[in-house]
């Protein structure tokens, strides 16, 4: 399997599998979800480049999650934004044909300008060939 979709395929079970944020949203989509009702949460596309070392395969995988919500305030979606977070630390290490070498947050932001507000957050995660 390649590094895109275990890495994809591990992300969107943790987000579907921690409890605080499921409870909390209509969905959690690896697609756009067009028809989904905030708050909602959405796994981005994953970008990858090579990671390789002189003895070991690897790559390194750039993605995004978004959440979307509709409030007057931002303090629910910070929250949904901060157990996204916790749901993806917490992705298993060993994955099929991979090994998760490091899974860092790389940034946050909260867009305003449309409707829904939506809080992205970047990840880079380094693979290497198990």
């Amino acid at each position: 399997m390649s590094a895109e979709l275990a890495l994809g395929d591990a992300l969107f079970a943790a987000l579907k599998d921690h409890g605080p944020l499921a409870g909390a949203v209509n969905a959690i989509s690896a697609v756009p979800a067009i028809r989904a009702v905030v708050p909602y949460v959405e796994l981005g596309a994953i970008l990858s480049r090579d990671w390789s070392t002189k003895t070991e395969s690897g790559r390194e995988l750039r993605f995004s999650v978004s959440v979307f919500d509709q409030d007057e305030r931002a303090e629910r979606l910070a929250a949904l934004m901060a157990e996204a977070e916790t749901a993806i630390a917490a992705i298993p290490r060993d994955l099929p044909g991979w090994r998760v070498a490091s899974c860092a947050f790389l940034r946050g932001q909260v867009d305003r300008s449309g409707n829904p507000w939506a809080g992205i957050l970047d990840f880079r995660a380094r693979l290497l060939a198990a």
